[in-house]
């Protein structure tokens, strides 16, 4: 009976998100108030349980999800996210632009929300296509194989980053296995995929045939660039490989520990990026926090679906659906890592929302972490290679891709949606092959 709640309450919370187009706060938190009721919780029990699932979910969150806004939005407006495109494409050449614009992808996806990345970086795009005279899908895809893979995959998103507390997982393992498991799937899915889709035709969003990037005067240098787009990346990394190679009491390890922390790495960058992209280069400070601020707006309805997404958790586990899938699955021989990866599949393709689906997957396998013994940082993994898996017609991004490249419903599933698919195979077969070495 408490699983065949659970699958009632999923099925509730697409029908509101996809056919009712309610907002998935109000959802969760519809859907939280029914499973805890259909499971014979005190009602005032099932709030208390909602608002601590919410509190807890966003303790740790709202800083880095905060920061990451801003940072995110500093390198967008200073012209640094232009800079490392050019330079890239300069670098590269015609012949290799796919690479390119993937290493692109990346380097910006990392700090930035994959709308905002993708509104930034799709008109680039179509300039390069435009003065390369390439196909736009074969130039565009590839970039955005890489902002979405890093969006599933890798902290400090808000998915991975928030599987990742809830898992207890180290944040800065998740990065380095995130990133071993990114580079094949977005090979697969962005430059190798792409080449098939010579023959769609895809032409730009009128409003940006002739977008005017900012002049050489305008944009901050290469390395500067580069180095604050990818600065938390690095004090995580450093921490982490402190963790592995440096005995424990040390000064250095500590101090790396302290820089590589999640929060402080985060508000270093931030700093760092008022400095390096702004005050350093003339702006004013009231210019900068303006935008800084104009940053959080972006982000406050993803944070009250994350919210949302932990209430429900929170009301799974203090109904006691947690435990009874638990023990559902003791003693089972199915790969725990398959079974969160069907699990975020199937929500992701009922809800859209790969945010949604991948929190709400977590929700359901956490007790699976304790149980079983698997890797958490892997189990983060999987979780986020299901929630790309099959976009489609209730997924935002979905028509976001399809109203840009200006494509018909069956030409974005036929390029947009086997993309996604691709790239959620392959990561699931990278966690497989990964869970054989950690």
């Amino acid at each position: 009976m408490p699983l065949f709640i659970v699958i009632i309450g999923i099925l509730i919370l697409f029908l509101l998100i996809a056919w009712w187009k309610l907002n998935p706060f109000i959802a969760f938190i519809l859907v939280s108030l029914f499973v805890g009721i259909a499971q014979g919780m005190d009602l005032i029990r099932v709030v208390d349980s909602i608002q601590r699932g919410i509190g807890n979910t966003l303790g740790f969150l709202v800083i880095i999800l905060g920061l990451g806004a801003m940072l995110g939005k500093l390198v967008a407006d200073s012209g640094a996210a232009q800079r490392i495109t050019t330079k890239l494409i300069a670098r590269f050449g015609i012949r290799n632009i796919q690479w390119a614009v993937v290493l692109t992808g990346f380097i910006v996806g990392i700090p930035m929300f994959y709308t905002v990345g993708f509104v930034i970086l799709v008109p680039l795009v179509f300039t390069v296509a435009a003065a390369t005279g390439l196909p736009l899908l074969y130039v565009g895809l590839p970039m955005l194989a890489s902002l979405s893979v890093t969006h599933g995959y890798l902290p400090p998103h808000p998915a991975p980053t928030a599987i990742s507390t809830m898992f207890g997982a180290d944040l800065g393992r998740t990065l380095v296995y995130g990133i071993i498991v990114a580079v094949p799937a977005i090979i697969l899915g962005g430059p190798i995929f792409s080449r098939t889709l010579k023959h769609i035709e895809a032409t730009p969003l009128k409003e940006f045939v002739n977008p005017r990037p900012l002049s050489e005067e305008e944009m901050p240098g290469t390395g500067i660039s580069i180095l604050t787009a990818l600065m938390p990346v690095v004090l995580i990394a450093m921490a982490t490989l402190a963790g592995l190679f440096l005995p424990e009491g040390l000064w250095i390890t500590k101090g790396l520990n302290f820089l590589g922390n999640p929060v402080i790495a985060m508000l270093l960058s931030v700093i760092f990026a008022i400095f390096s992209l702004g005050l350093l280069r003339g702006k004013k400070m009231k210019e900068l926090m303006d935008s800084v601020g104009a940053s959080i707006a972006g982000i406050t309805m993803v944070l009250l679906i994350i919210a949302g997404a932990g209430s429900l958790k929170e009301v799974l586990i203090d109904s006691g659906v947690s435990e009874y899938i638990a023990d559902l699955l003791k003693g089972s021989s199915f790969s725990p890592l398959l079974l969160a990866w069907i699990i975020a599949t199937v929500i992701r393709v009922c809800v859209g929302s790969a945010t949604v689906a991948g929190l709400t997957a977590a929700g359901i396998v956490l007790p699976m972490i304790e149980t079983t013994g698997v890797s958490p940082e892997l189990m983060v993994l999987a979780i986020g290679s299901g929630s790309l898996m099959l976009s489609h017609v209730n997924d935002s991004g979905f028509w976001l891709f399809k109203e840009y490249f200006n494509l018909s419903v069956k030409d974005t599933l036929r390029s947009w949606t086997l993309m996604e698919t691709t790239v959620g195979v392959t990561g699931l077969l990278g966690v497989l092959v990964l869970n054989q070495f950690v």
